[in-house]
């Protein structure tokens, strides 16, 4: 296979993955339901090859088992799993706080007021999708300013993004609470004081942990949202 077939069948099998990825947080695949390779390929109109890629990545974030003989099902995280996620988090995002803050530009915290703005009307329409996506590029943002590569690369090795899915399909879930938790991070950014913003980011996880450990049942698959069924190409 030469170089540029094998980047392109990983950039495809990025693509499934982020396919298949919403497909099991918006309930279209439940917990410890089947993900059949073919049928995946053929409702994406690409190859299996790319298929078993994705699904490998997604078996390394945790939501999903590759079983010999069987083939691959959901797993369902648990809760002490997605706090230590979080603790995890807390940790690296203050750092990245004490680094990145000095750094910070008019125009940087602008982008993050837009982000917290976003998340506000995503919930105020009930759409917990574009929450998660403006809660994910809202820490993104926010741990980019420390220039670390690094630190960086760590953080993203926690797949941000899926867990704030996962926790917004949790019992209780409120998109309005989750988007209520980043106004106090918002507030301790405009005094440009490192140590207040990384206290808020603590303050920011640990009561996002405390909500999420009094409403998740590991023993049963949260309530989600019905989904339509992916009649998309791949690209």
């Amino acid at each position: 296979m030469s170089d540029d077939s094998a980047v392109s069948r990983s950039v495809l099998a990025e693509q499934v993955k982020d396919r298949l990825l919403q497909d099991i947080l918006a309930g279209r695949y439940q917990p410890h339901a089947r993900i059949v390779e073919t049928r995946v390929a053929r409702e994406l109109g690409t190859s299996q090859a790319p298929v078993r890629e994705a699904l490998r990545g997604l078996e390394a974030l945790g939501l999903v088992e590759i079983l010999p003989f069987r083939g691959a099902r959901v797993r369902r995280p648990s809760a002490p799993e997605l706090l230590e996620a979080y603790a995890v988090r807390s940790e690296l995002e203050a750092l990245g706080a004490r680094l990145g803050v000095p750094r910070m530009t008019d125009g940087d915290l602008a982008d993050l007021e837009a982000l917290g703005e976003e998340m506000q009307q995503a919930a105020a329409a009930g759409d917990r999708h574009e929450v998660a996506v403006a809660d994910a590029s809202f820490h993104a943002r926010l741990l980019a300013l420390a220039g670390n590569t690094t630190l960086e690369r760590v953080w993203r090795s926690l797949e941000p993004l899926s867990r704030t899915y996962i926790t917004l399909v949790a019992p209780g879930a409120d998109a309005h609470w989750t988007a209520d938790l980043h106004p106090a991070i918002l507030r301790a950014l405009r005094t440009r004081d490192p140590e207040q913003v990384a206290a808020a980011l603590r303050r920011h996880f640990d009561e996002a942990g405390a909500h999420l450990a009094g409403g998740w049942d590991d023993g049963a698959a949260a309530p989600m949202p019905p989904a339509r069924a992916s009649t998309r190409r791949a690209r």
